[in-house]
């Protein structure tokens, strides 16, 4: 994720870049790089005051995870998830569903992990769509654990596809379901491939 634009650049767009030269700034916005982590957060920062949702998120979990030279700061970090959420950010659903099912820094509370896991699903989220899996799979709901996985193994989730198999070999879902996952896991797969990245992949990119 580019600290200048908050867009996701794959290691294929990035070799792309290099070869026409651009080598210090990012391959979407051709923003110079940040000289420094300092630099970085400002960046960052910038996009976190003109109301970027997922500039909000980013330094959210920067923050959770304690990088860029910021110091760890949980509360920090779910008060900008929450602000991303609110205004529309999928991954910051995920994020806080993550915290509040696990109890990551936060207190345990299931029932709203699940609803921002929802939220992130509903928004096209595939690991939001997993986590829903494994929810229900926790309440032994063997059946809307399969059916999730289904979807998200389809969007190209490889868990989900472990996930089924594993359900499968346990008795929990059909050798049917798990041929459907594992076609539709194999055309994502393929819908995402590209000349670029099958070269940045052989570099070690």
């Amino acid at each position: 994720l580019q600290p200048c634009c908050m867009k996701r650049v794959c290691n294929g767009c990035i070799l792309a870049a290099h070869r026409r030269g651009i080598l210090d700034k990012c391959a979407f916005c051709r923003t110079p790089h940040p000289r420094d982590d300092a630099s970085a957060v400002a960046m960052i920062q910038r996009r976190v005051d003109k109301g970027d949702a997922g500039a909000m998120h980013f330094l959210g979990e920067t923050y959770f995870l304690g990088g860029l030279g910021l110091a760890k700061d949980v509360p920090r970090a779910i008060d900008l998830f929450t602000r991303a959420a609110e205004l529309g950010s999928p991954d910051a659903h995920l994020s806080l569903g993550n915290a509040y099912y696990t109890a990551d820094g936060v207190e345990e509370d299931k029932p709203r992990g699940i609803h921002h896991w929802q939220q992130a699903a509903m928004k096209g989220h595939v690991l939001g769509r997993h986590d829903l899996g494994i929810a229900e799979q926790d309440k032994a709901n063997y059946e809307l654990a399969v059916q999730h996985w289904m979807i998200s193994a389809k969007m190209g989730c490889e868990m989900s596809l472990t996930g089924i198999k594993e359900m499968f070999i346990d008795g929990h879902a059909t050798k049917a379901q798990y041929f459907d996952a594992l076609k539709g896991y194999q055309d994502a797969a393929g819908e995402a491939k590209s000349p670029q990245r099958k070269e940045a992949k052989r570099l070690g990119m």
